[in-house]
């Protein structure tokens, strides 16, 4: 059960003592719990001032670069080494259905940052909005029962969840790309127009989600090869934690790699528009120009009997019903010429 320190409702946090759960937690209780190795130690912070967190860096000896990076208005994904902790920047993905999106999204897609620090035995998260919900986080940490394992395994669930969002979101928008294929082949023409709209927000959605999936399989890569760095005993979970994190690492590869066929797909749905709506053009101007033909015979053939010099017929009703057999005849040839053609 997360516990919410009474002195900072805006703090919650775990305490295991040998992979064990305790009831209390504070966040004062972090800088205690680092000189004790049995000790393994979560806050997290939702919307903290700069001063909590100048206060809480002094405490635990974080880089002021690292604690100015987690209130920066933006930052990308990455994970970086200090002398003391490792500093990670991720991106959870929510996907609504209408177009607003966040400060750090646009479209459909909504980005809601995580930034992390990592100790010895002690995981502190920073979250500049609770978008991200850190309750699916400690539930995945005791699906796995994976404390006994030590901050490496407090890590892997983070990641976890994170990648596991990055997932369903990419489902949902391939889901969506899909139905819209369907309107390649609508004849009515509004369906053009929403085609080209959705098309285009997809573009700039898919293109907001690659800049934070992409990036997510360094960052695992590097802390998985660097994880005993920071563990309390070095060993950072052994081979239980290496099958977890090489599995973790698969599926941020598969996120990108999907990420990248859905932004093929999208430009190869737009291309195909595009040939569609030229081929619906030539196929009008095909029609247009028969038609037209068809047209011009009967307008030469009054024509030329609307001349003002007697000829054979002239001023006679043999005359108007030779021209006007003449031109029914012709009109009625060119027809089932051009549509044996398939020109009109």
């Amino acid at each position: 059960m997360t516990a919410v320190d009474p002195k900072h409702p805006g703090v919650q946090g775990q305490v295991w003592r040998n992979g064990k759960l305790l009831d209390d937690f504070s966040l004062e209780q972090v800088s205690e719990c680092l000189h004790d190795d049995s000790l393994l130690i979560w806050a997290d912070l939702l919307n903290p001032s700069h001063e909590e967190m100048s206060k809480l860096a002094d405490e635990l000896d974080l880089d002021q670069w690292a604690v100015e990076d987690t209130l920066a208005k933006s930052e990308r994904v990455k994970v970086t080494r200090y002398s003391s902790h490792l500093f990670m920047t991720l991106y959870s993905i929510e996907i609504s259905d209408d177009k607003s999106g966040t400060a750090e999204g646009v479209g459909r897609v909504s980005l809601h940052r995580i930034s992390a620090f990592v100790k010895k035995n002690a995981l502190i998260t920073v979250r500049l909005s609770d978008g991200f919900d850190m309750a699916e986080v400690v539930d995945r940490w005791n699906e796995i029962g994976g404390q006994e394992y030590g901050v490496g395994s407090l890590v892997h669930g983070l990641l976890d969840v994170i990648v596991d969002e990055h997932l369903d979101a990419i489902q949902d928008m391939d889901d969506r790309i899909e139905a819209l294929e369907e309107l390649l082949f609508d004849d009515d023409p509004k369906s053009g127009k929403t085609l080209q709209r959705e098309v285009y927000t997809y573009r700039k959605d898919l293109e907001v989600m690659r800049r934070v999936i992409l990036p997510m399989r360094d960052v695992i890569g590097s802390i998985h090869r660097n994880r005993g760095n920071y563990s309390a005993d070095g060993s950072a979970g052994g081979e239980a934690l290496d099958a977890a994190f090489s599995d973790l690492y698969d599926h941020s590869v598969r996120s990108a790699e999907w990420t990248e066929s859905l932004r093929d797909m999208v430009s190869s749905i737009f291309d195909t528009n595009l040939s569609i709506q030229d081929a619906r053009l030539n196929v009008v101007m095909k029609k247009l120009s028969g038609w037209g033909a068809i047209i011009a015979v009967p307008t030469l053939i009054t024509g030329f009997y609307g001349q003002n010099v007697p000829y054979p017929g002239y001023d006679t009703w043999g005359g108007y019903i030779t021209s006007t057999v003449i031109a029914v005849v012709a009109v009625v040839g060119l027809y089932i010429s051009f549509k044996k053609r398939d020109w009109l």
